[in-house]
């Protein structure tokens, strides 16, 4: 496997680190959420992935109360929009007011600039109200009267909407689906949840506190971008995206009349900034492949076009991702540590060999002895790659790891002087020396390259 790292490893915060902060942001969110743990986790994976999240429930799910809660958590400027039919551009991004007394027209800068934006009900809004969220989106800026303005930094856009509603409803835009990172489905609590439910929120309501300084946030978002992605789980997720859009080079006949229009590139950068966070997430610095499934779901249900054929027979985007998703194949990637016993290094260096995790060793011929890893007993036999001809090194011991004095130092020099000794007396005495003259493997006479006798 190959691997790169942006710094050194002595740069980067150790995963322990993050994964302590990370604990106590779900450990504060999960004080006011109950149950819901899939919901919690992909909003954490769209904050630490810079990408904007749909919400989409029944009533009474806890999306809005999810939103506030992790705004809170995390800290930074939080605003809602509630979406209404009667809403207008200027609603949501500002607008240029003119000032009487001043005789000039003055910036008045809307809602949206804040950190955490939660539009509420965003599919009550008419089809301009939501191409006024294209740019704010996908630029992270503003354009009011000629002038563009940055959005503050951390910014993300949370939205929720009502499957069921079918009065004064609006469909999103393809544009803007597109521009959400993820779309999370959220479900009703289970029967104990819920009880815990009545007698947490009965009396009086937990309230979250802050528990990420200043800059925090930041950093954890490009700590996940920093995750190791193996080439082999790029070139997965570049055939899942590319599945969708031409679903009959796969093999998949069936899936073709219900998709009329793929994934775009925007998902492929998706599914890899998301898999990253989760890894994060999870407390590790590199993706593992079921890190890519987890969240394919997530990241490409909304940004498929279906045909009418799928509209028709009530064909949903999970089925058809689940499809694409069973005829691609999974690569099998094997996770290796880095220097600093972190694990994989992130991109941008060379891999720093060491030891993979026990049991990482590929099938490699006869059974014999690997180097131990970490928890492998000392010396013990598995399959794997066999000890080097002649034994360990001068000096070593069987696992390869230096002797613990200087005597058995003395003692290993002095067993490899005898076993010299022994050889040059056999080769004086015309002994060809076991394996010496040929090849492994290699037959008598028979060349090492496969072209018969040597000399021949």
């Amino acid at each position: 496997m190959t691997s790169t790292a942006s710094s050194r490893p002595d740069q980067h915060t150790p995963p322990s680190v993050d994964a302590a902060q990370l604990e106590r942001v779900l450990f504060e969110i999960k004080r006011v959420i109950v149950g819901q743990d899939r919901l919690v986790e992909r909003m954490l994976v769209g904050l630490l992935a810079r990408g904007h999240v749909l919400l989409e429930g029944v009533p009474g799910v806890a999306k809005t109360l999810a939103v506030e809660t992790l705004a809170t958590v995390v800290g930074g400027k939080f605003a809602r929009l509630q979406f209404t039919p009667d809403l207008v551009p200027s609603d949501i991004i500002g607008t240029r007011v003119y000032k009487a007394g001043q005789d000039a027209f003055e910036t008045e800068l809307g809602p949206v600039f804040a950190n955490f934006v939660l539009t509420d009900e965003v599919n009550r809004a008419p089809a301009k109200v939501q191409s006024a969220l294209l740019e704010v989106m996908a630029e992270r800026q503003v354009s009011i009267g000629g002038v563009t303005h940055k959005l503050p930094d951390p910014f993300l856009v949370l939205a929720t909407q009502n499957p069921i509603e079918s009065e004064g409803v609006y469909p999103l835009p393809e544009a803007q689906r597109d521009r959400f990172l993820m779309k999370v489905l959220v479900d009703y609590p289970n029967p104990e949840e819920e009880r815990e439910i009545i007698y947490r929120m009965g009396a009086t309501p937990p309230r979250p506190e802050t528990v990420l300084a200043e800059g925090d946030l930041r950093r954890l978002q490009r700590t996940a971008s920093e995750v190791f992605v193996h080439h082999a789980l790029v070139d997965y997720v570049v055939r899942l995206v590319v599945a969708t859009r031409a679903p009959r080079e796969h093999g998949l006949d069936d899936v073709a009349g219900w998709v009329t229009y793929g994934a775009s590139p925007r998902a492929s950068l998706g599914l890899i900034a998301a898999s990253r966070a989760l890894a994060l997430i999870r407390g590790r610095d590199y993706v593992l492949p079921q890190d890519v499934l987890d969240i394919t779901a997530d990241v490409l249900r909304h940004r498929l076009v279906l045909s009418y054929d799928a509209l028709a027979d009530g064909v949903p985007a999970d089925h058809v991702v689940r499809r694409i998703v069973e005829s691609v194949p999974l690569p099998q990637v094997t996770p290796r540590q880095r220097a600093g016993g972190y694990g994989p290094a992130g991109p941008g260096g060379p891999m720093v060999p060491s030891y993979p995790a026990p049991g990482g060793y590929p099938q490699q011929g006869p059974g014999g002895y690997q180097p131990s890893g970490p928890g492998q007993p000392m010396g013990q036999p598995m399959q794997g790659q066999p000890m080097p001809m002649g034994g360990p090194a001068t000096g070593q011991q069987p696992n390869g790891q230096p002797p613990q004095n200087a005597q058995q130092a003395q003692n290993a020099q002095q067993a490899q002087n005898a076993q010299q000794a022994q050889n040059a007396q056999q080769a004086q005495n015309g002994q060809q020396l076991p394996g010496q003259g040929q090849q492994p493997g290699q037959a008598n006479g028979a060349s090492p390259y496969g072209r018969g006798p040597q000399g021949a």
